[in-house]
């Protein structure tokens, strides 16, 4: 029945903007326009308004920032360091307007200005830092940190170009320069004084000190400078403000001259060139061994940059290394930042003079990992040969570690010579190379995996040897999101209805969102709930006709799945059960089929061509399906191209079925599976990464799981990757995988996919075809839930409800006191909720 304390229409809960606070924002974006642009407001562009405005906006950030920042260190307060070579920021502006509580104030001031905040937020690109999920979650655990008033300082590159830009052309991943700084940035500061040394290269040369001890003194070849950008992360309610500092390359002698005056002038500027190739592009290439040693240079110098600017800070506060551990956490975000062990212990021991075992334990009590894979090849590797050529002082003191941690072992295990090899930091069975996630494991006191799974995979997998040497070092913090973006800002619409039902302290608090079981059956809250989801998928069916021009009926169920491209995530399987399912559709068209729009998003690697190949399957597959008269639209098929944050602002709150699909024991945890399950979507998924901790909180009725276990994966892989008794026993799934191999999807080249057909058959290391008819059966559930339109939205509302555990907020909690040792202020806007933003702070 439905609750009669729930009104059918809710009270409007806008408030006037003050008059006051608006004045001086609109007076402080003309005088922006006018002193910093350089425009009248007659003469200004979009682009105009939107930096005048950003720059009015970082005005009022900046007070916040300088004033906190001096306050944590009179305090004295310990600091986190998080060092990653991703970071996802996307779109400030309205971000950092929300946080502020400038909103309203804002909107109406550039409203009376002639100028629409929607419009301008366009103009402003997305700071591409990142792949996907590892540099999201960076971006999300800097806001949670500013939300909680954790004084930290995100590190890594400034990118002059952002992981490329997507072009789709004939149904092919194209490539091209992410532009992003195009127009500059006002959101950085550059901080031209803050520039650092990073070397490379050269030779060792030993000496004996005065107190008959030897040293090492390492006579680099090449110098390049890091010059530091600074980016003010704002938290919730505007109460704290961090700092993301980025570093730009730079040489030291960045025009030869004398070179240039003979004439060659491109010989004049190489050596600039070769350094600005550092900070150039996010994941160059590394098919070749320029790739390789570019790849390597960039981990090195953000490393290199971040840690002289953190011992830096710390003397200038404390005077002293030996307390460095008390004062300073350095979290290092996947094995990229791993050379933070060596250049820490080079630092601590050729610059200031600290002995050996002292500068070990300083080390290792500063540093924590985060591991974010269970996949062999992605725990990054480097040729020895790379590495003694390109940081030599590095490598003796990974020998030297690694001649204390092999006693250790020895002494853990005598004679078993397996037990030394495998827990080795360099691997001499593979032409010997350095192993990065080896050396972050030994150099951390803590590791931690992003999910319970995933935690405990690492244990048995990856890290077994290293867990049974080290035991209690591996911990687990499972992942979370910031519910100010991926709900509030992503989702207006439902963060409206949410602050209705649940009281506007939700958005200081999203455990009262647990407030919605209650209304989960209520007729009225459904109706409000489904109009919301309604609303939000119509502006994505005109996004896709816009991009596309597909048209898609908003009624349909948008079946989602938005992740960059690899085998494992399984983009073929979820391609593979569109295939069967239009089959199925050609074959009895008479049926009544649930409508279904198939929308996928993501990015494959450069040069990862299999993973293109799926990409162009997908395209070749839309265009069947979306021109067949006799699907008369019961299925579209919707390839979104050049992914980013903007983008899955735009898809997530549209979504009705989340896929996560993913091989299971492969998955670390995931974000997006989050992201969309606090927007309402029901997963169907594997029991994989974070999967089974939304399985756990929103219930196992709504969530649908299926194919194999992680067990289940690894029983079957060693009995082969031949899936022809699969197939033969699924006559649905056999005839998808001939269809893709005879052509029927890409008539101008038969074998186009041959293969992927093959793959299919005889090579199904991802489980595609073993897991295909329990995925295709749980689709197919789906669409018997969809029906029950009741049921489907009172389980989209459980899941809303039940999601505020995967709060990022949450996750650094968590970090803080089990990892950091950082105390977490009880004074911050989460403790101490408003029911009305402050038009000024």
């Amino acid at each position: 029945m439905p609750n009669p304390s729930f009104p059918a229409n809710f009270p409007a809960l806008d408030q006037p903007v003050d008059e006051l606070a608006l004045a001086e924002i609109k007076s402080a974006i003309l005088a922006k326009l006018r002193l910093a642009i350089g425009k009248d407001a007659g003469m200004a562009t979009r682009h105009d308004w939107y930096q005048a405005a950003a720059l009015a906006l970082r005005d009022r950030i900046v007070h916040h920032w300088l004033t906190v920042d001096k306050h944590s260190y009179d305090a004295g307060r310990k600091r986190v360091y998080y060092l990653s070579l991703e970071f996802l920021i996307g779109r400030l502006f309205t971000d950092a307007l929300n946080n502020m509580g400038l909103l309203p104030v804002f909107e109406a001031a550039l409203g009376d200005l002639g100028v629409s905040l929607s419009d301008l937020r366009k103009c402003e690109p997305d700071a591409a830092l990142g792949n996907g999920g590892l540099g999201r979650l960076a971006a999300c655990f800097m806001e949670s940190m500013a939300t909680l008033a954790i004084p930290a300082i995100g590190y890594g590159i400034r990118y002059d170009f952002g992981l490329f830009r997507q072009i789709i052309a004939q149904g092919w991943q194209q490539e091209y320069p992410d532009e992003w700084l195009g127009f500059g940035n006002p959101w950085e500061f550059q901080r031209p004084a803050v520039v650092y040394h990073v070397h490379f290269g050269g030779s060792l040369e030993r000496m004996v000190d005065a107190r008959g001890g030897e040293r090492i003194i390492w006579h680099p070849a090449e110098t390049i400078q890091a010059v530091a950008y600074d980016t003010p992360i704002v938290g919730w309610r505007g109460q704290h403000v961090n700092a993301l500092r980025l570093w730009s390359a730079r040489s030291p002698d960045p025009l030869k001259l004398d070179v240039f005056n003979t004439g060659d002038y491109l010989g004049a500027v190489a050596e600039e060139a070769r350094a600005e190739a550092i900070c150039k592009f996010l994941y160059p290439n590394d098919e070749s061994l320029a790739g390789r040693e570019l790849r390597l240079r960039q981990e090195y110098f953000f490393v290199s940059a971040s840690l002289q600017d953190l011992v830096n800070r710390h003397l200038a506060s404390d005077g002293q290394l030996r307390n460095l551990a008390s004062k300073a956490a350095v979290q290092l975000n996947d094995t990229h930042p791993s050379l933070a062990v060596t250049e820490l212990m080079r630092i601590l021991v050729d610059q200031h003079n600290v002995g050996w075992d002292e500068a070990w334990k300083i080390t290792v009590d500063t540093l924590s990992y985060t591991n974010h894979t269970l996949l062999p090849e992605a725990l990054e590797t480097w040729p020895v040969e790379l590495f003694e050529r390109l940081l030599p002082r590095h490598l003796e003191i990974i020998y030297r570690i690694n001649v204390a941690h092999l006693a250790l072992a020895e002494a853990r295990r005598p004679g078993d010579l397996d037990f030394r090899a495998s827990v080795s930091l360099i691997d001499e069975r593979s032409g010997r190379r350095v192993r990065m996630g080896q050396l972050a494991f030994v150099g951390s006191h803590r590791i931690n995996g992003v999910s319970a799974m995933h935690s405990e995979l690492m244990k048995e997998t990856v890290f077994h040897d290293l867990n049974h040497l080290y035991p209690q070092r591996i911990t687990n913090k499972t992942n979370g999101i910031t519910f100010r973006r991926w709900l509030m800002l992503a989702n207006p619409r439902l963060t409206d209805l949410l602050r209705r039902a649940c009281g506007d302290a939700v958005l200081d608090d999203p455990s009262r969102l647990k407030r919605l079981e209650a209304l989960a059956s209520d007729n009225a809250f459904q109706r409000q709930f489904r109009n919301v989801k309604y609303q939000n998928k119509i502006a994505l069916a005109r996004l896709i006709g816009e991009r596309l021009h597909v048209t898609v009926d908003p009624a349909a169920l948008f079946d989602v799945q938005i992740k960059r491209i690899h085998e494992y995530k399984r983009q073929l399987l979820n391609i593979l059960g569109a295939i069967a399912l239009y089959q199925a559709i050609k074959d009895e068209p008479q049926r009544d089929w649930v409508p279904r729009v198939k929308i996928f998003a993501g990015k494959a690697a450069a040069s990862y061509r299999y993973a293109k190949l799926i990409i162009k399957l997908i395209n070749d597959v839309a265009t069947v399906v979306n021109n067949d008269p006799v699907v008369a639209g019961r299925l579209k098929i919707a390839f979104l191209a050049d992914y980013n944050v903007s983008l899955a602002e735009v898809i997530i709150p549209a979504a009705d079925i989340s896929e996560q699909i993913s091989t299971a024991g492969m998955e670390a945890s995931g974000t997006g599976n989050m992201k969309l399950a606090l927007n309402g979507a029901l997963t169907i998924g594997t029991l994989d990464g974070a999967n089974i901790e939304i399985r756990d909180h929103v219930g196992a009725e709504n969530i649908a799981i299926f194919g194999m276990e992680a067990i289940d994966v690894v029983k079957r892989r060693e009995q082969g990757l031949d899936a022809t008794d699969v197939i033969r026993r699924s006559p649905r799934l056999s005839r998808a995988i001939n269809a893709i191999g005879s052509g029927e999807f890409s008539p101008d080249d038969p074998g186009r996919f041959e293969s992927i057909a093959h793959a299919l058959r005889y090579l199904d290391h991802y489980m595609v075809s073993a897991d295909f008819d329990s995925y295709y059966e749980a689709q197919r559930g789906i669409d018997a839930r969809w029906q029950v339109i009741s049921a489907w939205t009172r389980a989209s509302i459980l899941n809303v409800a039940r999601m505020p555990w995967f709060s990022s907020d949450r996750t650094i909690r968590e970090y803080a006191e089990d990892i950091w040792d950082v105390p977490v202020p009880q004074s911050t806007a989460l403790q101490e909720p408003t029911a009305q933003f402050g038009a000024t702070r």
